[in-house]
């Protein structure tokens, strides 16, 4: 409004396009004034096309969201006509620049004369001075950003203008440069502006090469358009040493690549990593705080990215001519990299580096290997500087040191050995087996190991098999298996107990092999594999140490592949007697052999309920207190049963098999309803197979029950999240305690995963009444009133009560009115017409009218027509139930 004024007072000729004047001919202020209004044009334009934070809404308010929306459409209506006019603005601008003359701006002096006499003022002449001169270099200033600014942002859409905006933006550049960045006349962003034109270098492509190459931030734009990456990575390193390019930039590229490496281009991590080091390096060379992102990445160093390291440490700094602070900095920088490692491998590359050696003094490096010492007192480190770090014709004990170091690292049996048979050829008095603290073999197995006699024997059976039983917890099974075998063929020839443990070991490491490889996608285990585990449950050998584990992963594995009948039948009965694992491997594989079969044969299902009460029940002490008072203690894990309840949980999760696991998951299920005071049961399949009640509720920690009932069914969604027995059990968990949201997703997720997403009915087994009239409740509960109505329809008997009181709530949570199209119930849409009439909604009695007047819902259509009706409306009611809660 302000521009158009100051139109109309500079005399511009009214209904005359602004491009169709000739502005040399025009007064100066007029002049002026035409630019003036088509800057502000194109620099809206420009301004729209940022993003805008958008501002929080407060409590609405009618009134002022109508004010607002008012606002926001008279702005669109503004931009949209500066938009068509665009083009028209751009050339006035344009012609602008071919001026080359001073224009004057009217001031308030000049209005209120203008006002007055405004001949006098305005003049009619190219030579008017009236008004506020503006030079023409000033005027081309402005205006050539105001055009660059236009022209960048519509090369989103044409690349070609781009080269028009750089033009533009250098012209801009030059002028400021000529004229002073302090003229009173016009103020640009010169950061921004700066931005703009290193944008633009990139963007545009030149036909001199050399020139194109002139910027980094051409040379990395390039890289990432062609996928050079390790030029990328060689320009951020000669760039530490230079220092150009800004810290948001080097951040910014990280990030992109980053983003590129998790959409699944696992060649990036490397060069993520490489400039994440070239980042890093030059924080601390400026004294930054190191990112996050190095520390993450370093977590698991090699020798290759200790070599990388090291390499752009020493190509980001020139020692003759660096200062002292940058020398101090990286000093500390590789000091502490040093005091933050484990392994004293790298720890040894770092600190034999020559630029190590350079940066640090002598008495820096001592108090660093003591430092080192401290930390890790098991490991012989010379107090000697010089011979512990670099290589100088070293002492007897700094070879032992490096060879103890060597038998640290090493997995290569043969290496072991060789090794060991160097340290005990130069001293007689060390026990090589206690150098790690990380080896650790099982105390049942450590008696045994540490009564052989010779020393260098039993130094490398018990190296091997820690060593061994360490690949196999870290789940490097080839090296693990390396190691055993080396054990074996050694023990064999002097020890058959311990020849046995190894063969026991060696078949664990086989189950872990196959249930980690061929195991995951379904393939059955070999026959000798399953053979040798029958043996192993059947072993008589005496005085052989035996862990629990074994056992326990061997019945695991054979439940998981249905070895059924070996279990049941075959099992010898004094092995049941002695290992509770058997014991209760038995019980389920003949349970589940049962279940198929007549419901009245559950005597072992009672025998497995009777063994999983007593593991669940607890032991009851009186304690007399200082007030002489009698109190009851609870003991939760008692030794009633026959292991600890954690133990049962423990074995259970090793367990895959679905059949299985839906067995001892409706058990505790069970267990869990059988509480006196539960209010709301946990449905499970196979849950009438169990008794139903138990002679001494007291001594049952329902707590732990209902614990253990969670626990299990969050492992068992992980072994298989469509299992929809599974989620219904979730679900009740979930609406037992009240989280009725959370129910309602697992209810649904249920029906949508037996019914590829509910485009086929839902198994009446799984939606049953009672989950249907849980599925209410929780709609009820959650102040969704019409889909309470809706779901009332999906009984067998219609529930008429609970629907109607459930529409007569006004203050629902869900769509209301637009769920109408799924209520195929005329009585219901009858009662809807009703009661939106009793309260004058015309607008909502109309949407029922509606929907009961579909020929589909007429009563006398066949019944096959009407449950056509229903089954459609179900299926988009549920659809629309699990966009919403999914």
């Amino acid at each position: 409004m302000l521009l158009n004024e100051l139109l109309c007072i500079s005399k511009v000729p009214p209904g005359t396009k602004h491009v169709d004047v000739d502005l040399s001919s025009l007064p100066p202020t007029t002049a002026m004034a035409i630019l003036l209004y088509n800057r502000w044009a194109i620099r809206t334009i420009v301004q729209s096309s940022f993003p805008v934070k958008q501002v929080k809404p407060g409590p609405p308010q009618l009134n002022v969201m109508n004010h607002i929306q008012q606002e926001k459409e008279l702005t669109e209506n503004i931009l949209k006509v500066l938009k068509e006019q665009a083009a028209d603005s751009i050339l006035v601008l344009e012609g602008a620049l071919k001026l080359n003359k001073d224009l004057y701006v009217h001031t308030i002096r000049t209005l209120d004369l203008l006002a007055m006499e405004p001949g006098m003022v305005n003049g009619e002449t190219e030579s008017s001075t009236a008004g506020l001169k503006i030079s023409a270099e000033e005027i081309q200033c402005q205006v050539c950003y105001d055009l660059g600014a236009i022209y960048f942002q519509q090369g989103s859409t044409n690349a070609a203008v781009h080269e028009k905006a750089k033009e533009k933006f250098f012209k801009t550049k030059e002028l400021i440069a000529k004229n002073g960045s302090s003229s009173l006349h016009f103020t640009i962003d010169e950061e921004r502006l700066a931005g703009y034109c290193q944008a633009c270098e990139v963007l545009t492509s030149s036909s001199d090469d050399a020139s194109q190459q002139a910027t980094p931030y051409s040379k990395i734009h390039s890289c990432m358009k062609s996928g050079k990456y390790q030029d990328l990575v060689k320009i951020f390193l000669e760039d530490n040493l230079t220092l150009s390019l800004p810290e948001q930039f080097r951040q910014s590229v990280l990030r992109e690549l980053f983003q590129k490496a998790q959409q699944g281009n696992e060649a990036l991590d490397e060069v993520c990593f490489k400039v994440c080091v070239c980042n890093t390096v030059c924080d601390v060379l400026q004294g930054r705080i190191i990112d996050i992102q190095f520390c993450q990445l370093f977590l698991k160093p090699s020798k290759e990215k200790i070599d990388f390291l090291l390499e752009v440490c020493s190509g980001s700094i020139n020692l003759e001519s660096a200062s002292e602070e940058l020398k101090r900095r990286m000093a500390a920088f590789l000091k502490n990299l040093c005091l933050g490692m484990e392994d004293l491998q790298f720890v040894f590359m770092i600190s034999s580096h020559e630029l190590f050696i350079k940066l640090l003094k002598d008495d820096e490096r001592k108090l660093l290997i003591d430092q080192m010492r401290k930390r890790s007192p098991r490991i012989n480190l010379c107090t000697k500087p010089v011979t512990s770090f670099y290589d100088i014709p070293a002492s007897a004990s700094v070879n032992i040191g490096q060879l103890e170091h060597q038998l640290i690292l090493s997995v290569d049996p043969w290496r072991i050995r060789q090794i060991l048979i160097e340290l005990h050829g130069m001293t007689s008095e060390r026990q090589f087996w206690t150098i790690s603290n990380k080896w650790e073999v099982p105390n049942v197995y450590g008696s045994v190991i540490l009564g052989i006699k010779d020393s260098l024997t039993r130094d490398l059976v018990y190296i091997l098999m820690a060593k061994g039983l360490h690949c196999c917890a870290i789940k490097d099974f080839v090296h693990a298996k390396q190691l055993f075998a080396a054990c074996l063929e050694l023990v064999t020839e002097f020890s058959p107990k311990l020849r046995q443990v190894m063969l026991n070991e060696m078949l664990l490491l086989d189950i872990y092999t196959h249930e980690a490889g061929a195991g995951v996608s379904g393939e059955r285990p070999p026959s000798d594999l399953i053979s040798r585990v029958r043996g192993y449950l059947e072993m008589r050998v005496p005085d052989i140490p035996l862990r629990q584990v074994i056992a326990e992963e061997c019945v695991a594995f054979l439940l998981n592949w249905c070895e059924n009948e070996y279990l049941t039948m075959q099992v010898p009965l004094p092995l049941v007697q002695t290992n509770p694992y058997v014991k209760l491997g038995q019980l389920l594989a003949a349970t589940c052999k049962e279940l198929p079969g007549p419901k009245e044969s559950r005597r072992t299902a009672k025998d497995l309920w009777e063994v999983v009460v007593q593991i669940c029940s607890v032991s009851n002490q009186h304690k007399r207190g200082n007030d002489g008072r009698v109190s009851l203690i609870k003991h939760r894990e008692s030794t009633l049963g026959i292991m600890y309840r954690s133990e049962l949980l423990s074995f259970i999760k090793k367990l895959r098999e679905p059949l299985v696991l839906t067995t001892i998951l409706s058990l505790f299920v069970k267990l869990h309803n059988v509480r006196e005071d539960i209010v709301n049961d946990i449905a499970a399949e196979h849950i009438s197979i169990w008794p139903s009640s138990i002679p001494n509720l007291q001594s049952v920690d329902f707590e732990a029950v209902a614990i253990t009932v969670k626990e299990l069914v969050s492992y068992a969604l992980t072994i298989n999240a469509n299992n929809h027995f599974w989620l219904i059990i979730q679900a009740d968990i979930y609406f037992a305690t009240n989280q009725y949201s959370a129910a309602l997703h697992y209810y649904l997720q249920a029906g949508a995963v037996c019914s590829d997403f509910f485009n086929k009915m839902v198994p009446p087994d799984v939606y049953t009444d009672q989950v249907i009239k849980r599925m209410i409740k929780c709609c009820s509960l959650l102040n969704c009133h019409t889909q309470v109505a809706i779901l009332c329809q999906f009984l067998r008997e219609v529930d008429y009560k609970t629907a109607f009181k459930a529409l007569q709530e006004q203050n629902s949570h869900d769509a209301m009115d637009s769920y109408y199209e799924y209520i195929w119930d005329v009585t219901i849409l009858e009662y809807l017409t009703y009661l939106h009439h009793k309260r004058g909604e015309t607008d909502k009695r109309q949407i029922a009218i509606k929907a009961i007047g579909q020929t589909e819902l007429n009563a006398s259509n066949p019944e096959e027509v009407l449950q056509l009706a229903a089954q459609r409306r179900k299926k988009k009611f549920l659809q629309a139930m699990a966009k919403l809660y999914f």
